[in-house]
């Protein structure tokens, strides 16, 4: 079998950052100053981390949060349940992003179980930790990808892993599956309307300007005016499916989601307390999946899609599509069918932000005349897809180094040469077999 992966954090709660109102390390006089555009979850994030390391901070943004039905940002509707890499809906064209991303997901994951460790930190955040099930049509065993996957998440320092054929009748799902392979753990899940609404106040809190701009144009040819009528001495490029403009970047594109919002509070039928999925990959459907992922406030997300490059919003309740996924998840976990719809924002559709070659944590290549050896000012950090809550403090944590990076005049090294430098492989220490407490996880089903 292949390597598993290893994690050592090199970003942890109460130590890089801090959920409490004010830096950790406050900005002295002539701080470096940061212009972050993009005001979703990446955004914000980052900026977080930032202003915890005694930078200042400014982020642009077109748009911002609100509970406004049709003005949500793709932050919110988001189903935000944290995942393993690959995610259900998840999509990695490189071996890199791939284990980038396994890196960058166990720092947030460390970061959410941190938050959650103070019940009202908890509460105002949005954030909590519940129980993640994920099923198979077939034995693990006899899918070697699915197989590895399950030993690195074992593996990986999560919490309540078990394997069980249990969780398949214990969750009383339907019995026409035909499931034959179940594990779960302890997954983050985020309320992303509150979260969002805490994050936007956190990092106010913490010093930064929010200005809301719409920006315009390839960054490598504004970025000198930008830095000048912002006072900034770098750029973060936060900016999801806007950086094809931005960064002019072509192999953005977006991967169309949808979720039905039900009613959970126990009434129509039992409520559901844990989340629920079964990946497209798996399930022998290309674009289809099962995702049913219970939320803070009584409200339970059933889906879900993901249709690569389809642009249109105009879903509805209506919409073939739409039926499909109903009765796919009403299959899935029969006591759906009785469920009531959340009645004034019974369906959430939004556009994940996707990339060829996967997500982009990376200080702007290109050259234009007069910039000299140090190159351009401009750091990246798009492409995550549905994988923004799951990557965005890990992402935020290799943002920062490349933000010092660039302002200690070093000039930028590709993707891959930063994966060199730490080492092999993105993903950290490997080690040859699963260790001793895992020996026992690939015959317990046998």
């Amino acid at each position: 079998m292949s390597a598993l992966p290893t994690f050592e954090p090199s970003l942890r709660m109460w130590r890089d950052l801090t959920p409490l109102p004010l830096p950790l390390k406050p900005a002295a006089s002539g701080a470096p100053h940061i212009l972050i555009i993009g005001g979703g979850v990446t955004g914000l994030t980052t900026a977080w981390l930032l202003l915890d390391q005694g930078k200042r901070v400014t982020i642009v943004s077109k748009e911002w949060a609100s509970h406004a039905a049709d003005t949500r940002l793709t932050s919110q509707i988001a189903g935000a349940l944290w995942e393993y890499p690959p995610a259900v809906c998840g999509q990695h064209e490189g071996k890199t992003s791939l284990e980038e991303s396994k890196r960058w997901s166990m720092l947030s994951y460390d970061c959410y179980a941190a938050i959650t460790e103070d019940p009202a930190m908890a509460a105002a955040s949005g954030v909590q930790m519940r129980l993640a099930n994920f099923y198979f049509p077939a034995k693990l065993e006899d899918d070697a990808v699915q197989l590895n996957k399950m030993l690195e998440i074992a593996a990986a320092g999560v919490q309540g892993f078990r394997r069980s054929i249990d969780i398949i009748k214990d969750y009383n799902i339907g019995p026409d599956q035909g499931l034959l392979d179940a594990y779960q753990i302890m997954s983050p899940i985020i309320d992303s309307d509150q979260a969002m609404q805490w994050l936007m106040k956190l990092v106010q809190d913490k010093g930064a300007t929010l200005v809301t701009e719409t920006m315009k144009g390839d960054l490598i040819d504004t970025e000198e005016d930008l830095r000048l009528r912002f006072g900034a001495d770098v750029i973060v490029n936060a900016t999801g499916l806007g950086a094809e403009e931005l960064a002019a970047d072509k192999t953005c594109y977006p991967v169309r989601g949808a979720l039905v919002r039900a009613v959970n509070d126990g009434t129509r039928f039992p409520r559901v307390e844990a989340a629920l999925t079964l990946s497209a990959d798996v399930s022998g459907q290309s674009n289809e999946i099962v995702f049913i992922v219970p939320r803070n406030d009584n409200t339970l997300l059933i889906g879900g899609i993901a249709e690569d490059n389809e642009g249109d919003l105009a879903l509805t309740l209506d919409s073939p599509v739409i039926k499909r996924m109903r009765e796919r998840c009403n299959e899935f976990l029969p006591a759906l069918r009785n469920a009531e719809l959340h009645p004034s924002y019974p369906l959430a559709v939004g556009l994940r932000p996707f990339r060829g070659g996967n997500v982009r944590v990376e200080r702007e290549l290109r050259q234009r005349d007069g910039m000299g050896k140090q190159g351009s000012r401009v750091v990246h950090s798009y492409g995550q897809g549905g994988a923004g809550w799951t990557l965005a403090f890990g992402c935020a944590a290799d943002v920062a180094s490349l933000v010092d990076e660039t302002l200690a005049g070093l000039p930028p090294r590709p993707l891959a040469e930063q994966e060199q430098k730490s080492g092999g492989t993105a993903a950290g220490k490997t080690m040859s077999s699963p260790p001793k407490h895992l020996s026992g996880i690939r015959a317990r089903l046998a």
